[in-house]
C-alpha cells in the first residue's frame, strides 16, 4: 500500500476515533462489566477494522500487519474501551488458520459484521509467551468432546460470545469453539488498571460438537503463536500511539506552565529529559516500521513480534512516568488524562508478555547468523554493479570473502585508532577496487549503495574487524562538495580522495570554542584572490597525517557570531602550519593541535558563499552525526562482549541474558534508526536536527556495552591485552578509552540534547 492510502487509512482511524470522547467513555466505563459498549464495536466492523486481516475470499479486505497498525497507533492516542486487538486480531487470525469448515465461516463472517465478540483463550501459566498443551484437557466422547481444565489472561471476558480455545485433545493441539452460554463454562474477572476486563476461563466438562472443533494437528500451536504475534506488533503500534500523545501533553504543558516566572521546559535538566524521551518514541517508531517491513518480506515473525513488543513497551513506561513526574502532583490525580494513557501502557505492556519476557524470547527467537556459506563463489569481485538488484545475502558474501582475500589478520578487531602509514595498502586495494566510498555516487567514484546495502557494508565492516581509517575525506568533505561545491572544486578534490593522494582532517574546535563552534577565533582575511589565516585548532583527529584540512574560520567580527564564519579547504603542507600531536588517555597520539601563521589558502577554496559556512557546518555536522550515531561502534563493542561471555561461558546465565538481550535490542534499534536517517541522505535531501539523536543513542549504547564487557572481564579488566579469550587477544581497557570520548566529539551529548530540545521539540529558551 502505497504512503498516500497508509495516511488515508490513518485520517480515517482518526476521524472515526475524534467523532465521540473515547476518554470520557474510558471513565464512564471503567470498573463496569463488560468495560465496553457493543453499539461502538459495530461501528468498528463497520468501518472495516474485524476484516483487515481476514482475507477477501473469507469477507474480508485482505489486508496486512502495516493498515491495522495504521489503526492501531491512532487508538493509542484516543484510548478506544473496545478489546479490538482480541476481535481483530487475535480470533481472527485464529480463525483464519483453522480449518475449512461451515463454523470457520460462519464465525468469520460474524466476526467482520460486528455480530460477534470473541477472543483467543490460549494461555496457561503467569508469563507465558509461546503456546503448548496446559490445563485444558479435551476427550472425545460419540459426537462430541468434552473440555475440562482452566485457560488464564483470557479477553475478552465478560460480554463475549465466546473463545477459540487452545485445548489438549487426547494428546495433539487443538482448537475449539466454545460459546460463553456452553453449560460448565464459568468466568473469574478481574479489572486491569486501564478499567478493562481480564478472566480465567474456567471449563468444567464443557461439551463442544464436533462442527466446533476448529483445528487439529501440529500445526495448531504456530497458528496461536503467529495470532498472538501479530497481536503483539499491534500491541506495539498501539503503545507507540500512547506515547505519542504523552509527549504532545507534556511539551504542551512544559511550554504553558510557569514556575520562578519562565515556563518550565526552559530548564535545562528538564528539557534534557524530554529529549531522553523523544528518544525512546523515534527508536520505537523506526523499530516498528523496520519490523512491518521486514514482516512484508516474509521474516519470521517470532523475533519481530518480540522486538517490537520490548522496545515498545519500555519506551511507552518510560514516558508515562516522565509525563507524570513533569505534571508534578496534577500529574498523579485521576482527573488529569496522563493517568488514563499510563494506565494503558500498562495493561499492553503485561498483556501477551513484557519487555523482560520478549528479550529473552528474541534471544531465542532471533535467525541465527550465517557467517560464510556460499562466499567461494567469489573468485572475482566486481568493481561496479547493479547493487540495488544484487540479493542483500549475496552482496554480504560477496563482502567476507573480499575481506578475508585481501585484508591482513594482524589488522583485525584493533582497539585503537590506525594511523594513515599502517592502514594505507588496505586504503589503496579498496580504492583500486572502486569501495571505497560506498555511499558516494558512481559518477564520483563511490559505490552508489542503497540505504539498506549501504548498512550491510558497514555491518559486514564491524563484524570483521575492519579497522577504521582517517576517513573524514570519505564521510565528510566528499559528500559535502558533491552537495555544496562548485564543478571545479569537485574535479580538483573528490578524484584525490578517491585516489588516495589526499588525507583530510577537521579544523572545527578551539581552545575556546569546542561544542561552541560560534565563539571560534581563528580568522581569515580576504588580501586579493586569497585569505590569510591566523588562529588554533584544537582535538583535530589524526591532523600529523593528513594532506589537507577543512576548516571554520571567521571572515566578519562585525557580524552575528554564525554568519561571520566561513568554510575554507587548506593545504596541509602550505607555509605557517604547525602540527603538534596529544597523547590521549589510553596512551595514544590521535589528537592534535594546529597552529596557522599568516597561512595563505586560495579563495577558490571556500565553499560556499563567505560567511556562510555556518551552513555549510551544519549540513557537515548532519554527515558527521550520522556517521558518528552509525551502529559501527556499538556492533564491534558487542561482537566483543559475545566473544567475551562465550568463553566465560556466559551465555546461559539468565542474569547475564538478560543484560545482553536488552543491548542487543538496543544496537538493533540504533541500526532501524540510522536506516532511516540514511535513506534521507541517499535522497539527497537535507538532513533533519533530529539526526541527533542517532548519536545520542548510539554513543550511550557504545559506553554502556564497554562498561559490562570490562565488568565482565574482571581482572583482565584491567591488565590490558588479555590472551585467554583468544589468540589475538582483548584489550578491554583500550576498548572502554575508545568508547569514553565518544560523548563528547562531534558535539557532547549536553549539546546534541540543545539541538533537539530546540530544533524538534520547540522548548523555550
Amino acid at each position: 500500500m502505497s504512503d498516500d492510502a497508509m495516511q488515508a487509512f490513518r485520517d480515517s482511524a482518526r476521524d472515526l476515533l475524534s467523532r465521540s470522547d473515547t476518554l470520557a467513555r474510558l471513565r464512564n466505563l471503567r470498573g463496569s462489566r463488560p468495560g465496553f459498549d457493543r453499539a461502538v464495536w459495530v461501528e468498528l466492523a463497520d468501518a472495516g477494522w474485524f476484516g483487515v486481516l481476514v482475507p477477501e475470499e473469507d469477507g474480508g479486505l485482505g489486508l496486512g500487519l502495516r493498515e491495522i497498525c495504521a489503526i492501531s497507533e491512532q487508538v493509542g492516542q484516543f484510548l478506544l474501551p473496545e478489546p479490538y486487538i482480541a476481535g481483530a486480531v487475535q480470533a481472527a487470525c485464529a480463525l483464519v488458520a483453522s480449518d475449512p469448515g461451515a463454523r470457520r465461516a460462519a464465525l468469520l463472517e460474524q466476526l467482520v459484521a460486528g455480530e460477534l465478540v470473541a477472543g483467543l483463550a490460549w494461555q496457561d501459566t503467569l508469563g507465558q509467551v509461546n503456546a503448548g498443551l496446559g490445563d485444558a484437557q479435551a476427550r472425545s466422547e460419540g459426537d462430541a468432546c468434552v473440555v475440562s481444565g482452566t485457560k488464564r489472561f483470557v479477553t475478552p471476558a465478560e460480554g463475549a460470545d465466546g473463545w477459540i480455545v487452545l485445548v489438549d485433545l487426547e494428546g495433539s493441539p487443538a482448537l475449539v469453539w466454545i460459546a460463553a452460554t456452553t453449560p460448565g463454562v464459568q468466568l473469574a474477572s478481574q479489572h486491569c488498571v486501564d478499567g478493562s476486563l481480564t478472566s480465567d476461563l474456567i471449563l468444567d466438562g464443557v461439551r463442544v460438537a464436533r462442527p466446533d472443533v476448529l483445528a487439529v494437528g501440529a500445526t495448531v500451536l504456530a497458528a496461536v503463536d503467529r495470532a498472538n504475534d501479530c497481536a503483539r506488533i499491534v500491541q506495539a503500534a498501539e503503545l507507540l500511539g500512547v506515547m505519542r500523545r504523552l509527549q504532545t501533553l507534556t511539551l504542551e504543558f512544559l511550554c504553558t506552565r510557569k514556575q520562578f516566572g519562565r515556563a518550565i521546559g526552559s530548564f535545562q535538566a528538564i528539557k534534557h529529559r524530554a529529549v531522553d524521551g523523544y528518544i525512546q518514541v523515534e527508536l520505537s517508531s523506526a523499530c516498528l516500521a523496520e519490523i512491518l517491513n521486514q514482516a512484508d518480506e516474509g521474516s519470521g515473525l517470532a523475533p519481530l513480534a518480540s522486538r517490537a513488543k520490548a522496545r515498545c513497551a519500555h519506551a511507552a513506561l518510560f514516558m508515562g512516568r516522565m509525563a507524570i513526574q513533569f505534571h508534578g502532583a496534577m500529574g498523579y490525580t485521576d482527573e488529569c488524562d496522563i493517568g488514563l494513557y499510563f494506565k494503558r501502557a500498562m495493561h499492553l505492556s503485561a498483556w501477551l508478555g513484557n519487555a523482560s519476557a520478549h528479550r529473552s524470547r528474541y534471544l531465542h527467537a532471533r535467525a541465527p547468523e550465517t557467517a560464510d556459506e556460499a562466499s567461494a563463489e567469489f573468485s572475482t569481485f566486481p568493481q561496479d554493479a547493479d547493487w540495488d538488484a544484487m540479493p542483500e545475502q549475496q552482496f554480504r558474501q560477496m563482502l567476507r570473502a573480499f575481506y578475508r582475500k585481501h585484508y591482513p589478520d594482524a589488522m583485525r578487531n584493533l582497539p585503537r585508532r590506525l594511523r594513515w602509514a599502517e592502514v594505507r595498502d588496505w586504503t589503496m586495494t579498496l580504492s583500486r577496487q572502486g569501495w571505497l566510498a560506498p555511499a558516494w555516487p558512481k559518477r564520483f567514484g563511490g559505490m552508489g549503495l542503497p540505504p539498506d546495502k549501504m548498512i550491510a557494508y558497514v555491518e559486514e565492516q564491524e563484524q570483521y574487524g575492519i579497522a577504521r581509517a582517517p576517513d573524514m575525506g570519505i564521510l565528510m568533505i566528499g559528500p559535502l562538495l558533491i552537495h555544496h561545491g562548485t564543478a571545479a572544486q569537485q574535479q580538483k578534490f573528490l578524484p584525490k580522495i578517491i585516489a588516495g593522494e589526499h588525507i583530510w582532517c577537521q579544523g572545527y574546535s578551539e581552545p575556546n570554542a569546542g561544542s561552541d563552534l560560534a565563539s571560534l577565533r581563528t580568522e581569515a582575511i580576504p588580501d586579493g584572490g586569497e585569505f590569510i589565516v591566523n588562529g588554533q585548532k584544537i582535538w583535530t583527529t589524526l591532523a600529523q597525517d593528513a594532506t589537507h584540512m577543512f576548516a571554520l574560520v571567521r571572515t566578519d567580527k562585525e557580524a552575528r557570531k554564525q554568519a561571520g564564519i566561513s568554510f575554507l579547504l587548506i593545504d596541509l603542507a602550505t607555509p605557517g602550519i604547525t602540527i603538534r600531536p596529544i597523547r590521549d588517555i589510553g596512551g595514544h597520539e590521535e589528537f592534535c593541535e594546529v597552529f596557522l601563521e599568516n597561512v595563505r589558502v586560495p579563495a577558490d577554496n571556500l565553499v560556499g558563499e563567505i560567511n556562510q559556512g555556518w551552513t555549510m557546518a551544519k549540513t557537515l555536522l548532519g554527515f558527521e552525526r550520522i556517521f558518528l550515531g552509525s551502529p559501527k561502534q556499538s556492533r564491534y563493542a558487542l561482537s566483543q562482549l559475545s566473544a567475551l561471555a562465550e568463553h566465560r561461558g556466559l551465555l546461559g546465565d539468565p542474569v547475564f541474558a538478560s543484560r545482553y538481550a536488552e543491548l542487543l535490542l538496543d544496537v538493533e534499534d540504533q541500526v532501524a534508526a540510522y536506516t532511516h536517517f540514511a535513506d534521507i541522505v541517499k535522497r539527497g535531501e537535507t538532513l533533519p536536527p533530529g539526526v541527533s539523536l542517532l548519536k545520542l543513542w548510539g554513543t550511550d549504547t557504545y559506553q554502556r556495552i564497554c562498561t559490562l564487557l570490562v565488568e565482565l572481564a574482571e581482572e583482565h579488566g584491567s591488565t590490558g591485552l588479555n590472551l585467554e579469550v583468544a589468540a589475538e587477544g582483548l584489550d578491554v581497557p583500550a576498548i572502554l578509552f575508545n568508547a569514553i570520548p565518544s560523548t563528547i566529539y562531534g558535539g557532547s551529548t549536553e549539546i546534541q540534547k540543545e539541538i533537539i530540545a530546540k530544533n524538534v521539540l520547540r522548548l523555550p529558551d
